[in-house]
């Protein structure tokens, strides 16, 4: 189906949970959230997802969403992440954490984001006290200019890769970089709320969401902006946030209480059962 269901290495992390060969990973029957979203799990277009087949979400709040929208379908099965973790649970474990990974706002390959990368830079260089970790997509990363304005603070650079497709390997490690990046620091923080900030409070990070948030050039009104983020979720904004609260949120968007079984996830998705060697 969509090529965004093997974006960060998603179908080949369910497909390993499910036990079937990693040789190629295999093509999931419907749409299957590729990151965190707080409209309906999808793009505003209709045209993203073909009507009539399933749209699997993280989350039971966007299968309600989607639902008042008028879209049907939808089946609740946790984020890829939720099955990592379960596939990984000493990935990247260190006997002390240290410092801070930063997730700066990042555009993706149709729309860039106006915003002020040094600015944001000295902010972040006066906030935090320990070594500072900026982690950029990989558009950004492959901008001097942008590097640049990390680098001259101090910090360290760092990408965890292309989001790949199908085909490609570039994005098949993606997230298991992540968790390991992650798990070496004992705070993560960003601009916006995002995926990453819920990984990382996801397996013990403290957090903090702070600084310019910078905007898409074409910003959908849909999801209701800055405004929006800071009226669902002001206890998450700050450069102290309560580590429990966000730790409570984080669980129900990532949809840890949704994970599927192996069984489900072969059957929803339309796979036969072929075990890895």
């Amino acid at each position: 189906m969509d090529k965004s269901n093997h974006w960060y290495g998603h179908s080949r992390i369910l497909g390993r949970y499910c036990g079937l060969a990693d040789d190629t990973p295999k093509r999931i029957q419907g749409f299957l959230q590729h990151g965190w979203n707080y409209l309906h799990g999808f793009p505003p277009d209709d045209h993203w997802c073909s009507p009539g087949y399933p749209r699997f979400v993280w989350s039971d709040v966007l299968r309600r969403r989607g639902w008042s929208m008028g879209r049907r379908g939808h089946y609740v099965i946790g984020a890829p992440w939720v099955y990592l973790l379960q596939l990984e649970p000493d990935l990247g474990r260190v006997p002390e954490r240290k410092g801070t990974i930063w997730y700066p706002f990042h555009g993706w390959e149709k729309s860039s984001v106006r915003g002020d990368h040094a600015r944001l830079a000295a902010e972040i260089r006066e906030v935090e006290t320990g070594p500072v970790t900026v982690c950029l997509y990989w558009l950004e990363f492959a901008n001097p200019a942008i590097r640049q304005a990390y680098e001259s603070m101090g910090f360290r650079v760092v990408c965890h890769g292309e989001r790949g497709s199908r085909w490609d390997r570039k994005g098949r490690g993606f997230l298991r970089r992540q968790l390991i990046e992650l798990r070496r620091h004992r705070r993560v923080a960003s601009n916006r709320l995002g995926s990453a900030l819920f990984y990382g409070v996801s397996v013990g990070c403290d957090v903090a969401v702070y600084g310019d948030p910078m905007q898409y050039e074409d910003e959908r009104p849909e999801y209701g902006g800055t405004a929006r983020r800071r009226r669902l979720w002001p206890e998450l904004h700050g450069v102290h946030v309560d580590r429990a609260l966000a730790a409570e949120t984080a669980r129900s968007e990532l949809g840890f209480d949704h994970q599927a079984t192996p069984e489900e996830l072969r059957r929803m998705f339309g796979w036969k059962r072929v075990r890895s060697a």
